[in-house]
């Protein structure tokens, strides 16, 4: 065991439940409020969008939710994940850290982002759904709701943030070979779309403007429903499978973190790993530093405010209480699209105002000199999201060579950058450049935000 680099799980060990922390939290996290009325929305005010099972899951106060038989079935094309020790990485650093990771990149589509599309596509389609609306940034999100639908009979149309659209060709190149219909946002095909291209037709755009979109088409057919990749309830909680098999793998090692390290766009792949170890926290059993790694041009955590705002531009989406920078705030187009959103999951802002965990943003250029570190010692090519989460794993590794001390650090590998190396090369050649965090702009979106009393 001794020099053991993963730690596998037989498909019978896979979890059989989604984990919801609401319930184990000291405080109850505020409502989603309906814009018109301001009172908290109810199942009525969702149903145009979403199935009442995933409406459900969104409000549900039950501390397990049971994963139906046919998303496991699925789920086991892949899952569980391995677990992986970064012993060569921890040998280029000289360092006494045992570094873990979860290693999400051996998905169909290459991302931690089935875990949610495959629930949410099958139970659209038992709800007698005909097509699914979504954006994506980076493109991993579109990906994997695209596989969803492809096998659960659903169509999918996409709309793909223009900076990314044009970045990542092979991408959207993929989300079409699943069957999905993909569009460059904004668009001309929407309200929404159209009102951004007039301001400027060469728009890079945002996942904001992009959400805005895929409302719009969904909100207009009965038999047409949206699904959205990050940010709401139930999506993080069927992303705690992460968390929950790594769980798992680490007792058969027997190891306990000191340190959980996600990045965060909207908050998905991080609260998926560290949830269920939030809750071994509250419950007193361990004791791990929780800790999210943001872009610097999109820090919601670090210099946003915690306040109710929009989660799409046009403001067609409930309120909903988070950390925002403002949703009129288009973020620099960064290579890592997937992390480009205004605001931060509710639930994860909850959690980091309850002071359960903390957060810090970095640069696109560390990250990715810790991404191309990590492949050369690893031998995977991480997304740039990931990169995040390597570039502070990185610091801290090397904090603790300078301590001494031998930290246990976990963190997430939520995908691969197979289809990202024209990012690879800006940074390989010297033109990538570090994004402008301009305060600025932060308080010009920031004074958009709704009165709400």
């Amino acid at each position: 065991m001794a020099d053991q680099h993963k730690i596998l799980l037989d498909e019978s060990e896979m979890p059989t439940r989604w984990y919801n922390i609401v319930p184990d939290l000291p405080a109850p996290p505020p409502p989603p409020l309906h814009p018109g009325t301001l009172q908290p929305v109810g199942p009525d005010d969702l149903a145009p969008l979403f199935p009442m099972d995933l409406i459900l899951q969104e409000v549900s106060g039950e501390r397990y939710v049971d994963i139906p038989d046919e998303v496991q079935d699925v789920y086991r094309l892949w899952r569980p994940s391995p677990l992986y020790r970064a012993r060569r990485l921890e040998q280029v650093l000289g360092t006494p850290a045992r570094i873990y990771y979860k290693y999400e990149g051996v998905s169909p589509a290459g991302s931690h982002k089935p875990n949610t599309a495959v629930p949410q596509a099958y139970y659209n389609a038992k709800a007698g759904a005909r097509k699914l609306t979504t954006e994506t940034g980076a493109g991993q999100w579109g990906t994997a709701l695209a596989l969803a639908c492809a096998m659960f009979g659903l169509e999918c149309e996409v709309w793909q943030v223009a900076a990314s659209y044009d970045q990542k060709p092979y991408r959207r190149m993929m989300i079409e070979t699943f069957g999905a219909t993909v569009h460059r946002s904004p668009s001309p095909l929407t309200a929404a779309g159209r009102a951004q291209l007039e301001k400027d037709p060469d728009h890079t755009g945002s996942l904001g403007i992009a959400i805005s979109e895929a409302v719009e088409v969904a909100a207009q057919s009965e038999d047409v429903k949206y699904a959205l990749g990050s940010v709401l309830n139930h999506v993080l909680l069927h992303q705690t499978i992460i968390g929950e098999e790594a769980l798992l793998q680490l007792a058969k090692v027997g190891e306990t973190p000191d340190l959980i390290v996600g990045c965060t766009g909207g908050g998905s792949n991080f609260a998926g790993l560290s949830f269920p170890f939030l809750r071994e926290k509250l419950a007193g059993r361990i004791d791990p530093v929780i800790r999210a790694v943001e872009p610097a041009s999109c820090p919601s955590l670090t210099h946003g405010v915690y306040a109710y705002d929009f989660g799409d531009t046009a403001g067609m989406t409930p309120l909903m209480k988070m950390h925002t920078l403002g949703h009129d705030f288009v973020p620099d187009p960064i290579h890592a699209g997937g992390l480009r959103y205004h605001g931060m999951s509710p639930l994860i802002s909850h959690v980091y105002e309850l002071g359960l965990m903390e957060a810090v943003a970095i640069g696109q250029r560390e990250c990715f000199a810790a991404g191309v570190q990590f492949a050369r010692a690893e031998g995977i090519v991480p997304a740039p999201e990931p990169t995040h989460a390597l570039a502070e794993t990185v610091r801290e590794a090397l904090r603790a060579k300078e301590s001494g001390q031998e930290t246990v650090i976990l963190t997430a590998l939520c995908g691969h950058g197979h289809l990202d190396l024209p990012a690879y090369e800006a940074f390989l050649s010297g033109r990538m450049t570090d994004e402008a965090v301009s305060e600025e702009r932060f308080a010009a979106a920031l004074a958009t935000l709704p009165a709400v009393p």
